[in-house]
């Protein structure tokens, strides 16, 4: 089978990976298998039929009120927020070029919290000042992350430590806030700060779903900006001059995207960690995979979540905790590499 299928129309040209196409096929597929398992499991469980009758309009109260005001909002931002994350890393580790970046140990995740948590805590705001709190938080700490760690250039590995300190810095003022706060907003921001899909509602879906149909499309345009990229900042100068002005977009995209998820769902950790790194070994090339790594992501939350759900009931785990679980060994393992092959930054 080729590797690589060209696409021609008039002067236009695309070179698409076969084996990404055929990977992000796959773990989309499986995403939305998932997905529709985790509307039918429940403590109320429903066959297919009845799932897609209700879908349909054909159900009764009891069937519309668990499969659309219910299992479908939690199913959908699993998917959503996943996918969001999963893609935001993808582009951060390509700009970066290394593959310890991503929203959550860069401090990007760690500053919507923070931001988010004012809104819950100090303002006591609904959903809506809560997505503006986060991606607000998030912009600082993406700001201040960018200014400290330019040099000329970026060092991955600079990146990562100045992440860390700003990440700590964020995460001081949001424990700060909930020891101040009122108990019941506390319990409220402390409950969400683990990264949780339970309780979701429509409202919780319709930002993220609309971050992901604005801002996706700008960083899968900008694909073959993250290949220059690579090349390193003095090359990719030469070959492109505007690369400055996609790198800001691509940061931007990633940051909202970030924001975005982390406002739905709360910080769900190592999922912008895990999931381009899972794309990366299955196709072992350097190549972007956006949509495969979003892809990858929105199958890790729905997974985690539908077993976090199931596995101990009659308690449910959040699904942050689950993630941390399969996200913590990998990024050890990610260190333990970096350091045999002996890189600096």
């Amino acid at each position: 089978m080729k590797r690589r299928l060209v696409l021609r129309h008039g002067p236009l040209s695309a070179q698409l990976d076969v084996r990404g196409l055929v990977l992000g096929a796959v773990v989309w597929l499986a995403a939305a298998a998932l997905g529709f398992a985790a509307i039918m499991i429940g403590q109320y469980p429903l066959p297919p039929r009845a799932v897609l009758d209700t879908l349909a309009g054909n159900g009764n109260l009891i069937t519309y009120e668990i499969v659309v005001n219910e299992r479908l909002p939690r199913a959908l931002s699993g998917v959503l927020v996943g996918a969001a994350f999963g893609a935001a890393g993808a582009v951060l580790q390509r700009l970066a070029r290394n593959p310890l970046v991503s929203p959550d140990v860069i401090g990007i995740n760690a500053g919507a919290s923070a931001g988010a948590v004012v809104m819950i805590v100090v303002v006591g705001a609904a959903s809506a000042w809560v997505t503006a709190g986060a991606l607000a938080g998030a912009t600082v700490a993406a700001a201040g992350v960018y200014t400290i760690a330019w040099r000329r250039g970026f060092s991955g590995y600079r990146l990562v430590l100045v992440g860390i300190g700003v990440a700590a810095m964020f995460g001081s003022a949001a424990t700060f806030l909930l020891s101040r706060a009122d108990i019941n907003a506390a319990y409220s921001a402390a409950e969400w700060m683990v990264g949780s899909l339970s309780g979701r509602s429509w409202p919780d879906v319709v930002p993220v779903a609309v971050g992901l149909g604005l801002l996706l499309p700008v960083v899968l345009a900008s694909t073959r900006q993250l290949r220059v990229l690579e090349l390193g900042d003095d090359l990719a100068h030469v070959l492109s001059p505007r690369i400055g002005r996609h790198r800001a977009a691509m940061l931007a995209s990633a940051v909202g995207l970030s924001a975005l998820a982390t406002a739905s769902a709360g910080p769900v950790g190592f999922v912008a960690l895990v999931a381009p790194q899972i794309v990366r070994r299955i196709l072992a090339e350097r190549t972007p995979s956006l949509l495969t790594a979003a892809g990858t992501g929105a199958l890790l939350v729905v997974t985690a979540d539908l077993v976090a759900r199931t596995a101990f009931v009659p308690r449910e785990l959040p699904v942050g905790v689950l993630t941390a679980l399969v996200g913590a060994p990998v990024l050890i393992g990610l260190l333990i590499r970096a350091n045999r092959i002996g890189t600096s930054g």
